[in-house]
């Protein structure tokens, strides 16, 4: 089976620019890629991950990938799918989430190889005049109200700095093509109107055919991007999410989406995955499948184990300390006795989103120290009983965590 048609009976395809050049380049390893991402925050999540899996797939065609962080189009702003204003990071925070961005990318399916860039290296530097008149007169200002990432924010005010976010992205893919002699730009289907910017600006200044390529977006039944969390977004950095938390995730995902994300998120076989769907496989087998493999592309497999193992103790009512995940305090204040309020425990740990929900829950006999039903919303901890031994914290049936502590 050729590249192109997996790709399709995986339902990785949202959309393309021309269907049979893609075709030719993608199969024949001709293709020389980029995707961006903007650094946003210090950790990728489960969006960048089907990135990375998309990436791979070409990979193993022998095409070319060029990754690109997104130093200078984050410190404009991508208005795509935001009901406001993205908040404004200074260029040191830029940098810092781009080096973490490299880090984590490098880890996975040898893309320590691939080459990096950064976009602030060559938007940073241009002049604003020689861009609008070298640049913006390629660019129609009717066009590119009617595009989807711009109408969703027109109601609630749309500010002159996003609204140039398109031609930064734009000016990417004519900058590659010129350095790197990128021909593809791949990326989310909700950046398919910034793809087809580049794409029409290649062509308008060099008069050279490029071509744009989206994938599948993750999304619930609902159609709302999947990935959120009651802690946050679904972080692959386990110290902002959890190995566990990860795993029950992909675990606990509705019935509908699973064969969809076990096609987008995995490298089993094709065929294997439509025999399983054909064969009505039981849902729950399939559900572990998913948590099972996904968690091993992103933490590897001896912790994905440690988190299947953990999952079914919960369940059959097995569980020991051995088995739970384990969250370890750091930057926690203790009083002049050294101790510490459960609700800030209750908070730090990730097991509550604030105090006054810890308190609820202990006040609804919900939470369970040690053994132990507290009452007692005041409760404290010393800090010698987190420090020498540790603490097994338990939310109502299913939530059990092992909490110590570290002095910095």
């Amino acid at each position: 089976m050729k590249l192109f048609e997996e790709l399709c009976r995986r339902g990785a395809i949202a959309q393309f620019t021309n269907k049979e050049g893609i075709e030719e380049l993608v199969n024949n390893g001709k293709a020389v890629f980029y995707m961006g991402c903007d650094a946003t925050a210090n950790s990728l999540h489960v969006g960048h991950f089907l990135q990375l899996i998309f990436i791979k797939r070409l990979m193993d065609g022998g095409n070319k990938p060029v990754i690109l962080l997104g130093t200078g189009t984050t410190l404009v702003g991508d208005p795509t799918g935001k009901t406001d204003m993205r908040k404004m990071l200074s260029k040191e925070e830029i940098d810092y989430n781009a080096d973490c961005f490299q880090q984590q990318i490098s880890k996975y399916f040898g893309l320590k190889e691939a080459t990096f860039v950064r976009n602030g290296d060559w938007l940073c530097k241009l002049k604003y005049l020689e861009l609008l008149r070298e640049i913006g007169t390629y660019f129609s200002v009717n066009a590119m109200l009617t595009a989807e990432c711009f109408k969703s924010r027109m109601e609630r005010g749309l500010s002159f700095l996003e609204f140039n976010y398109m031609i930064m992205q734009s000016y990417d893919f004519l900058h590659l093509n010129k350095e790197y002699g990128c021909n593809l730009e791949i990326g989310g289907d909700d950046q398919w109107s910034n793809i087809l910017g580049g794409v029409k600006l290649v062509k308008k200044a060099l008069n050279k055919e490029v071509f744009g390529m989206t994938f599948k977006l993750l999304t619930t039944p609902e159609g709302k991007k999947m990935g959120k969390t009651e802690k946050g977004a679904l972080w692959l950095d386990e110290d902002k999410m959890p190995v566990y938390d990860f795993y029950q995730f992909w675990r606990n995902i509705d019935d509908q989406k699973v064969f969809e994300c076990l096609k987008l998120l995995t490298f089993i076989s094709i065929e294997e995955l439509e025999e399983m769907e054909r064969s009505n496989i039981n849902i729950n087998q399939a559900k572990e499948l998913l948590a099972f493999e996904v968690t091993k592309l992103v933490h590897g497999e001896e912790k994905a184990k440690q988190a299947e193992k953990t999952a079914k103790a919960i369940f059959t009512g097995n569980m020991d300390i051995e088995t739970m995940p384990c969250v370890e305090l750091k930057d926690v204040d203790f009083n002049e006795a050294d101790e510490i309020e459960l609700t800030v425990i209750l908070t730090k740990s990730g097991v509550t989103k604030s105090k006054s929900e810890a308190r609820r829950l202990i006040e609804q006999n919900s939470i369970i120290v040690d053994g132990e039903k507290i009452t007692d919303v005041n409760r404290k901890i010393f800090k010698e009983d987190l420090k020498n031994t540790s603490l097994v914290l338990q939310k109502g049936k299913k939530t059990f965590l092992r909490i110590m502590y570290r002095e910095i």
